[in-house]
């Protein structure tokens, strides 16, 4: 689970990228870009964050002992 200061982080993302898409007009934008878009929103939402899960996957955390 995100800190609340993450999951904020993950909604103000998500909305610049959000008005972005809005300004540049829905049928401009690639169908791409609504990816980071939907995933930021629905961290912000829930607190799990799939990048992050993927990113700790491939890229092991070191332990600090």
């Amino acid at each position: 689970m995100s800190s609340m200061a993450m999951r904020a982080w993950f909604a103000f993302f998500g909305i610049v990228l959000w008005l972005g898409i809005y300004l540049t007009g829905f049928s401009q934008v690639h169908w791409l870009l609504y990816i980071p878009a939907a995933a930021s929103i629905f961290a912000s939402v829930t607190g799990i964050c799939p990048s992050i899960m993927v990113m700790n996957k491939l890229f092991k955390p070191k332990q600090a002992s």
